[in-house]
């Protein structure tokens, strides 16, 4: 069998977990299309709408270092169970609400939910899937392409008929996610030791996995102020605007299975990094210098996303290669990091927009993606050694080459570090 049919023939557990995934997902972008329509209608500036985003990554981003004290307490499974039960009522609560602070506090509970299922999710795939190590990741970043590409088409075609809709139909979505959790995952056992809340930020004292999350960090500021902003100059329709963030999200799906793979086995990961982050902050830098041109604001948007989708997928699989500590406590920490960017980034856009002017923040987040090639070369070597273990062992880096190389390029000690890593590896 093929690496590629591997990936795709997995238990049905699997893609109910994927399947709650694309959902979950397209709660990122479901709200783009009706960012104009909601400012109109609720009286309310585009930076008070930006809130939207903040409150439900900020919320997001601080659950996470909770998640892994939940889940070692009462299961993988239920753990994803809560998640999903908490989006469907916030979600439910948003569309129900009639002022932006309503729905701006109601996205906060849904980030809590979405925190307790995301962390979990990838862990529960990367355990349960078949077809190796890469190829589980593939599946992961494969529901988040279609979860980011449905979105805002969902958000834009319901929009048409009701700002109140997306989250309405999220809300059903999520609900089905959520039967379908139940009966096709089997009850998972719960870790011989318990997690303690502090186990994420003690892992980030690891550089390895705090360049990488730094990394995330700087390249998600640029990616929430351009799905927090572009939408405004565009000065298009719900139907419209829904359109060209389908076709940006159809390009993340597309890369991020597609291209990513290809480009890490021919140039190795952090190589491909370097181009995708280098061309992600071009197209920002585009999109500040032209964002009065709307083709040319569009091309740019659209185009991104494919360089979004290879850094996705060689992002999160950078941090599952490199992290010497457990996948559910390295998906926590990770998350952490990147999600403060994203849920700071539009906030701090419309602070901008507010002051300057709207080709300032587009222009700012082209400076911090920029800075997160530099940030990410400090880890050249673990990343290299990473490649060279995932090429030669499985689908999985030899722990010990990594160990190796992470107390080489960030000190500590080796014994130490190679025995979580090893661990890790053990539990895989």
């Amino acid at each position: 069998m093929s690496s590629s049919s591997g990936t795709w023939k997995q238990p049905k557990a699997v893609y109910a977990v994927a399947f709650a995934c694309v959902v979950s997902f397209m709660g990122i972008g479901l709200v783009d299309p009706i960012l104009p329509a909601l400012s109109e209608q609720l009286d309310a500036s585009p930076s008070q709408v930006s809130l939207l985003f903040t409150s439900y990554l900020v919320v997001t981003a601080v659950a996470m270092l909770g998640t892994g004290w939940v889940s070692s307490r009462i299961g993988a499974k239920r753990t994803l169970v809560t998640g999903l039960a908490v989006i469907v009522v916030f979600a439910t609560l948003a569309g129900l609400s009639g002022s932006i602070d309503g729905i701006v506090g109601f996205r906060a509970g849904w980030g809590l939910g979405n925190a307790l299922f995301i962390a979990t999710s990838l862990a529960v795939i990367v355990a349960s899937a078949t077809g190796g190590f890469a190829g589980a990741i593939v599946l992961y970043e494969a529901a988040l392409g279609l979860g980011i590409a449905a979105g805002p088409l969902v958000g834009g075609l319901l929009g048409d008929v009701s700002w109140r809709g997306p989250f309405f139909g999220v809300a059903v979505l999520m609900a089905i996610a959520l039967l379908a959790t139940v009966v096709l995952l089997d009850e998972t056992p719960r870790p011989a030791q318990r997690t303690p809340l502090s186990a994420p930020l003690r892992a980030l004292r690891h550089r390895s996995l705090l360049t990488i999350s730094l990394t995330a960090l700087l390249y998600n500021w640029g990616f929430f102020t351009m799905l927090g902003y572009a939408p405004y100059p565009m000065e298009l329709g719900a139907v419209d605007l829904g359109w060209v963030f389908f076709a940006w999200g159809l390009l993340v799906a597309l890369f991020s299975v597609v291209a990513a793979p290809r480009l890490q086995a021919r140039f190795g990961t952090a190589p491909s990094l370097y181009g995708a982050l280098g061309t992600f902050a071009v197209l920002l830098l585009l999109i500040g210098l032209y964002t009065d041109v709307r083709w040319a604001l569009i091309a740019c948007v659209v185009a991104s996303g494919a360089v979004v989708g290879i850094n996705n997928t060689l992002t999160t699989q950078a941090v599952m290669l490199v992290a010497p500590v457990e996948r559910p406590v390295a998906s926590a920490a990770y998350g952490f990091v990147r999600f403060i960017g994203g849920g700071l980034a539009p906030f701090v856009a419309g602070q901008m927009v507010d002051a300057w002017d709207i080709h300032v923040p587009f222009l700012v987040g082209a400076g911090a993606v920029a800075l997160g090639v530099v940030v990410l070369a400090t880890g050249h070597r673990v990343l290299t050694a990473a490649d060279a273990g995932l090429a030669g062992g499985h689908g999985q880096p030899d722990p010990a080459d990594v160990a190796g190389e992470v107390a080489d390029e960030f000190g500590g000690a080796p014994a130490a570090v190679d025995g979580e890593v090893a661990a890790q590896h053990a539990r895989a």
